[in-house]
């Protein structure tokens, strides 16, 4: 299940990316009111969305259940506390290395 989530994930993420670059900027009608072209509106028309952004939100809203399921899946079977999974270190004493001399015993 876990492998099936990951998998739309990632490719509702790559196919977002993608369809978010194919969408025209809004900002390139402003740019033809103040001398660059001839339009009719200062900020373009704000019709219906077409095709891609209605897409563009579809994979959103699917991006987001991906991310919210694969947090859940994610929370299960830990530990609450990331203290919880350190192991505790011992310290040793050192020994002494192959040139060092041994105290003689008496």
């Amino acid at each position: 299940m876990i492998l099936l989530v990951t998998t739309v994930h990632i490719l509702v993420s790559l196919g977002l990316i993608v369809v978010v670059l194919l969408q025209t900027g809004k900002g390139t009608d402003m740019g033809a009111a103040f001398g660059g072209g001839s339009s009719t509106t200062v900020f373009g028309s704000s019709g219906a969305g077409n095709f891609l952004t209605r897409l563009t939100t579809g994979m959103a809203v699917v991006f987001m259940l991906t991310c919210l399921t694969l947090g859940y899946f994610s929370e299960q079977g830990t530990s609450s506390s990331v203290f919880d999974s350190v192991t505790p270190q011992t310290q040793t004493s050192p020994q002494p290395g192959p040139g060092a001399e041994t105290p003689a015993s008496p």
